[in-house]
């Protein structure tokens, strides 16, 4: 059994993929038409938020946030130390200086209080990571949040007080596309044209160009299939919610991440002491997301200021067991049994 089948998914999406993707063949638009348009007005419904710019990846829908809101080189952002590397590498690509912080031990996400604790007069913005789908909190520290959303697609209130929120449609994110792509989701029209602006060389009209800025741009194809996908969205994330909560009751003595009326799972983790021999118990695939803290990464340790207990513990013990939509009843008892 898998840890994840995208070709399952595929599969699901059916007739209406294929068919969507012979609209945009056929429409002779390949870039920046209806299809996008269309899906960032549906997504933003959605999402219950006024401005939906989508972009090549999620990387770049943090990178171009960051650099919409301000930051420079030279400002520090705060970051979760448990989080996949591109949280980080964005906050880089904008010229500023990533800050891990440790994590909530119960949570596996960003901790107000070391959040709190890690803030200079050099701080500019803070970046909650909503990890495995699991709403983070959001540390309000005088400097604007930019939501760490690719993981949580669902999850999000729209009423939280941030700047804005990042989305990634990897293929394998609750929302995933069938290629790379990424969003930027907002109230906050400066920032939204800011980064509608950079997405396209700052280009304001053919052949003017206003800010030096690169190609971030989401293909029609990609946006038609996402199309398909956000209709599924909800059903699906009821199903990732029914499935880790039979795993959880089969498992009770497991240590699991803390739980949240809006989990949306795109990940099921659990931790264990001994992660290699617990996985090699199991009659199916499993993962390990991320097996190394910001902290640890020879490329990222640099930026440490602080010791990052909780996010390493994680780190070292964290194991993702298979909790996809497609999933059969079947496979779920499975997983159980073999949890009990």
């Amino acid at each position: 059994m898998p840890v994840l089948d995208l070709a399952r998914r595929c599969a699901a999406l059916e007739p209406e993929l294929s068919e969507a993707i012979e609209r945009v063949l056929g429409s002779g638009r390949i870039l920046l038409g209806p299809e996008t348009e269309a899906f960032e007005t549906e997504l933003g419904d959605f999402c219950g938020r006024r401005h939906v710019i989508t972009v090549a990846s999620g990387t770049e829908a943090l990178r171009l946030a960051l650099v919409g809101l301000g930051i420079a080189p030279g400002d520090e952002v705060l970051v979760p130390a448990l989080t996949a590397v591109p949280t980080a590498a964005a906050v880089c690509a904008a010229g500023a200086i990533p800050v891990p912080v440790d994590v909530d031990a119960a949570t596996a996400t960003i901790d107000p209080a070391a959040t709190l604790a890690a803030v200079t007069d050099r701080t500019r913005a803070v970046i909650p990571v909503h990890l495995y789908g699991r709403p983070a909190a959001l540390p309000e520290i005088g400097v604007p949040i930019l939501e760490d959303a690719a993981q949580a697609h669902g999850a999000l209130d729209p009423r939280a007080p941030s700047a804005a929120a990042a989305y990634s449609f990897y293929p394998t994110k609750n929302l995933g596309g069938i290629g790379d792509g990424g969003a930027v989701v907002t109230d906050d029209d400066e920032l939204a044209a800011a980064v509608r602006l950079r997405r396209v060389h700052g280009m304001r009209e053919q052949y003017e160009h206003v800010v030096v800025a690169g190609n971030s741009r989401l293909s029609e194809i990609e946006a038609a299939a996402l199309r398909v996908a956000l209709t599924r969205l909800d059903a699906q994330n009821e199903r990732r919610r029914d499935i880790a909560r039979r795993y959880r009751e089969a498992a009770p003595r497991l240590t699991w991440q803390a739980p949240d009326d809006r989990h949306v799972y795109h990940l099921c983790v659990v931790r264990v002491a001994d992660r290699d021999a617990f996985r090699a118990a199991l009659p199916f695939d499993t993962a390990v997301h991320y097996p190394r803290a910001l902290t640890q990464q020879p490329a990222f340790e640099q930026f440490t200021r602080s010791p990052c207990p909780n996010a390493e513990g994680w780190a070292a013990e964290c194991v993702s067991l298979p909790c996809f939509p497609e999933m059969t009843d079947d496979e779920i008892e499975a997983v159980c049994r073999a949890l009990q």
